[in-house]
């Protein structure tokens, strides 16, 4: 993976809430000269006795995740001009993003989304909660509810 100066990553789903974290993180880096990287997670791979079906299923989650990298990647290209990195990797979300803080130093702000109702999502509770104190990088929770307007004129 290329080094940059500095990195915002945004762990994305198909949520509504991670539209605004990729805003956040896109219009903050335009604005600093940072780059943004953006994660999904593929959930952890379950032996299956038939080998065949367990192939089908990874390869399914395999273009659901492309799917939505790539709409992903072309939001934040439409906000800033600029393609964002994008990463597909597989594994338990938590340690998939600790994973990648430990080996990439150039991470600047882990940046999430909480949900717009209700309980923040479990990455919110880990980084921002358990593991806030311990990460070699600020972590940045868009509230999912958040006005653009208002997250345009927090950047």
């Amino acid at each position: 993976m290329q080094q940059f100066a500095e990195i915002f990553l945004v762990v994305v789903d198909d949520t509504p809430e991670c539209a605004k974290a990729l805003r956040y993180a896109t219009l903050r880096a335009r604005r600093t000269g940072a780059r943004v990287l953006i994660l999904h997670v593929l959930p952890p791979t379950h032996f299956l006795e038939w080998r065949g079906a367990q192939q089908e299923i990874e390869a399914e989650e395999q273009r659901h995740g492309e799917g939505i990298l790539l709409a992903r990647a072309r939001e934040a290209e439409a906000l800033s001009g600029e393609l964002p990195e994008t990463r597909l990797l597989r594994g338990l979300p938590k340690q998939v993003v600790l994973e990648l803080l430990t080996e990439n130093r150039s991470v600047r702000a882990l940046v999430l989304a909480a949900a717009a109702r209700g309980r923040p999502g479990p990455l919110v509770d880990f980084f921002a909660g358990q593991q806030a104190g311990k990460l070699p990088c600020m972590v940045i929770v868009v509230p999912g509810g958040i006005a653009d307007a208002d997250l345009d004129r927090l950047t």
